[in-house]
């Protein structure tokens, strides 16, 4: 036969069962999980846009640098062979042809060597929306005094708006074609 427990104590202990049941539901309410679920949403309404501008900065930079190092390797292959080249390959840089954000053309706008003057274009054209384009020009130029003696010259571009681009850009002269701004600074 099973001890009987005093009263006193069945009744301490029930409340003591009690009083911790109700220390057990302690927590948050729907209120102050509000405020913390509204707090977190405006921090990433303002944190959001500006890293997204940053990952298509980030992006950019590839074709800005691809574009510079397209430059000089022509200016470097016109000076050992006086002329242009349009095969990416043949220049040995290592650049593909397309990415996944942009896709690499050339297009000779005149001569490719000779007395006249010879300009190449070099584009990285956007194949995302949210990207700008960029051109790279490569040119040559009759330098001045008695040498006259053909110069390279190189300028690298950037469109003035964002978007897919599918026609390669040419132009003429030594100098950003139309709706581009020169990287110079």
């Amino acid at each position: 036969m099973k001890p009987a427990i005093k009263p006193e104590l069945q009744a301490k202990f029930l409340q003591h069962l009690n009083n911790r049941k109700n220390k057990a539901e302690e927590g948050f309410t729907l209120i102050e999980l509000l405020v913390v679920v509204i707090i977190i949403g405006v921090l990433a309404a303002i944190a959001l846009p500006s890293l997204l501008g940053q990952v298509n900065k980030a992006k950019q930079s590839e074709a800005k640098n691809n574009i510079g190092a397209i430059n000089r390797a022509q200016q470097a292959y016109f000076l050992e062979y006086q002329a242009f080249n349009t095969d990416l390959t043949q220049l040995g840089i290592g650049i593909k042809t397309q990415t996944d954000n942009y896709g690499y053309t050339s297009v000779i706008n005149g001569a490719t060597s000779g007395a006249n003057i010879a300009v190449i274009s070099h584009n990285a054209l956007s194949l995302k929306a949210a990207l700008k384009s960029y051109v790279g020009v490569v040119g040559t130029a009759q330098g001045a005094g008695s040498t006259s003696e053909a110069l390279t010259v190189a300028f690298a571009c950037e469109s003035n708006d964002p978007g897919v681009v599918t026609t390669p850009i040419t132009g003429t002269g030594l100098g950003c074609p139309a709706n581009y701004k020169s990287l110079a600074r």
